[in-house]
């Protein structure tokens, strides 16, 4: 099922930007989260190396490659919902 969604919702390759990652629930219309954890956690997580590092495509302009967040859905499911953020019990 979890390959079924990956397919519908990610394309095979290119670059997603934050809010396609975290979700943005303010946008119009809003964007539903890949991997529901806050800005704070994803950025965190990126820094010791829990998510895939982030491409610069310009001066204001961050980016991951589609293929990296695939497989860290794919590899490790554990992260996807922020799991050992601090504070909180594994």
């Amino acid at each position: 099922m979890e390959n079924t969604v990956l397919k519908n919702t990610l394309p095979e390759t290119g670059f997603l930007r934050l809010a396609n990652i975290i979700g943005d629930a303010k946008a119009s219309p809003p964007i539903p989260a890949i991997i529901p954890v806050s800005k704070s956690t994803w950025w965190a997580g990126v820094k010791s190396g829990r998510y895939p590092k982030s491409i610069k495509l310009g001066p204001r302009i961050t980016a991951w490659r589609v293929e990296d967040i695939r497989e860290l859905i794919q590899n490790s499911p554990e992260s996807l919902h922020g799991a050992g953020r601090e504070g909180e019990e594994e």
